[in-house]
């Protein structure tokens, strides 16, 4: 009877997982299109560009504090040096509070506080991401 239990919460699992999505996975490019006016201030999409921040052309599976041509902080640089590879994953917590998640960029945006708001802009940076 244990092992019939165990089969079942093994196909349990097994089925939550295969339909569990991330908030992200959902985003609305469109909707990102609006959202990213907030970023567009410092930010540009031509790629090679920058304006006070870097091109964000190319972004996601981009090693953090490595666009070509900007002088990124300390932080952000040792931030890419850990590891880090802008992803969905790794933006989203990012887009929460930028400075929390790296302490000494010099990136002053408060962040994006609603998932929603995330997850569209995610989805909107994929369209300008290499695949």
């Amino acid at each position: 009877m244990a092992a019939k239990g165990s089969l079942m919460l093994a196909i349990g699992l097994a089925l939550a997982a295969a339909t569990w999505a991330p908030a992200w996975a959902e985003g609305d490019p469109e909707a990102g299109k609006t959202i990213f006016k907030k970023c567009a201030a410092c930010h540009t999409l031509i790629e090679g560009k920058k304006k006070i921040g870097p091109s964000l052309h190319g972004v996601i599976g981009r090693t953090a504090g490595t666009a070509e041509g900007f002088r990124y902080s300390k932080a952000m640089k040792a931030y890419g040096e850990s590891g880090v590879v802008w992803s969905a994953e790794t933006l989203d917590p990012y887009l929460v509070a930028p400075r929390k998640v790296v302490k000494g960029t010099k990136m002053s945006f408060p962040g994006l506080k609603k998932a929603a708001d995330r997850a569209n802009v995610i989805a909107y940076l994929e369209q300008f991401s290499k695949k």
